[in-house]
């Protein structure tokens, strides 16, 4: 009988964790110069209208969205499009070259459009009793082919992506702030908006799969399957596209092809392991590798170096503890059982954030703007990683919120006929939503 206790396990992942300090010399600041920063003051403000109206409020719209409530929804909504009318109209923030005008004032244009047509079917779908009985009355008859269910569907569809257009504006307010990712700069920006947004979004459903009963308990294919599906999808893409045929091959093309490769042969095992349901390690371990070859980046600045190093760090934590979370805690089940959930479960989700966040700040102007501020990697990371914790404690809010609402309406759709949760409904003293640190005591 193997018993590992709480001690132990934490030492090994902390134990692991630690970043090895190195004697390197650190990049000088006088070899960089702080960016001019014209109409700061407004700039600074539509940071923070963009961060608290387009993206805040606009995610708890959504959550009301997709719990049904839609009349609570379409006011936030309706809110928020009074914002976009606002900022489409009325603010402006040119520059010498006014590329920051054109670029707020395109983007404020896409985000009003967006709203008004979302702000549009809200209001059918608040109204769709009448509307839909309404086939006699001209003007209405496309109204009442469709279906009350094909009306939701397009509301929660636009909720998100009003949502994710949002997350797009507030991660280009800095940009815009600052004025970076401009000229030779652009294709490295994108490259690390995207990709750290990609691993953001990937703690995000790892978090939706903990904490909602309905993704956990899905009797069909788990979540193992699903990434080891896309995995297997985004290595092919990359292994046949990284580099152009007919050319050298670079540093680059080995170091994005070898990583493709591996995704792929990698993802086609997991997808073996798990097509019958299983829990498979396969995914993590992907993520495993790539953190360390993200850890062994050089870059052409050390704090760049560190920075990268930390985030290959943070994705090699987040495997390791979802692999001790399947193969140890969970014993290769899908969940605890009755809705419990472990604190544990909560550092996988939380690594990937903070991967992502530290992947989207280590762009080389950022960098730079942080060494011509005399700062370091140290506190830089501090920062980023006080961002993550914020971010993950949006997210579980959010799921909160939602959880809360369609637990009291009882839907059946969200938490299913077999759920645990129906007997917890009935029984308001059991383990709903229970998160325990409860790593003792485990035995073969």
């Amino acid at each position: 009988m193997l018993k590992i206790s709480r001690t132990t396990l934490l030492t090994v992942v902390l134990t692991l964790g630690v970043v090895t300090v190195q004697a390197m010399e650190m990049d000088n600041a006088a070899d960089f110069t702080l960016p001019s920063v014209p109409n700061g003051g407004p700039k600074a403000f539509h940071f923070l209208s963009t961060l608290f109206v387009l993206l805040i409020l606009q995610s708890f719209a959504t959550v009301l969205t997709f719990a049904e409530r839609q009349h609570s929804a379409s006011f936030l909504q309706c809110v928020t499009l009074g914002y976009a009318v606002f900022e489409a109209l009325f603010l402006r923030f040119p520059d010498a070259d006014g590329v920051e005008n054109r670029t707020s004032r395109g983007t404020a244009w896409f985000l009003l459009i967006l709203n008004s047509v979302t702000v549009f079917f809200a209001l059918l779908n608040s109204s769709s009793s009448f509307l839909l009985s309404s086939e006699g009355k001209p003007g209405l008859k496309w109204i009442a082919r469709l279906s009350e269910r094909g009306l939701k569907r397009i509301h929660k569809t636009l909720a998100f992506l009003l949502v994710l257009t949002g997350w797009v504006k507030t991660c280009l307010a800095p940009v815009a702030l600052f004025g970076f990712c401009r000229d030779v700069h652009l294709g490295q920006c994108l490259a690390h908006g995207i990709m750290g947004s990609s691993f953001i979004i990937y703690g995000f459903v790892y978090a939706l799969v903990l904490v909602l009963p309905h993704f956990r308990e899905n009797p069909n294919h788990n979540q193992d399957w699903y990434d080891s599906c896309l995995m297997t999808a985004y290595g092919v893409v990359n292994t046949f596209t990284e580099h152009r045929f007919g050319q050298e091959w670079s540093h680059s093309d080995f170091q994005h092809t070898s990583m493709g490769i591996i995704w792929w042969c990698g993802g086609m095992l997991g997808l073996f392991f798990t097509r019958n349901g299983e829990r498979s390690w396969i995914p993590s371990m992907l993520i495993m590798f790539t953190g360390w070859a993200m850890s062994e980046h050089s870059q052409q600045l050390m704090i760049s170096t560190k920075i990268h190093y930390v985030f290959g760090l943070s994705l090699m934590l987040g495997a390791l503890c979802r692999i001790i979370e399947i193969s140890v805690l969970l014993k290769d089940e899908r969940n605890a059982g009755r809705g419990k959930i472990y604190t544990f479960q909560y550092l996988s989700p939380f690594f990937l954030i903070l991967a992502g966040v530290l992947f989207m700040g280590a762009n080389e102007q950022q960098l730079e703007l942080v060494v011509a501020l005399g700062s370091d990697h140290g506190a830089y990371t501090l920062t980023i990683t006080s961002c993550a914790f914020l971010i993950l404690l949006w997210i579980l809010v959010l799921l909160e919120v939602y959880q809360r609402l369609t637990y009291r309406s009882g839907d059946a759709a969200v938490f299913g006929e077999n759920s645990k949760y129906q007997d917890l409904r009935q029984d308001d003293s059991g383990a709903n939503g229970s998160t325990e640190f409860e790593l003792d005591n485990f035995q073969d």
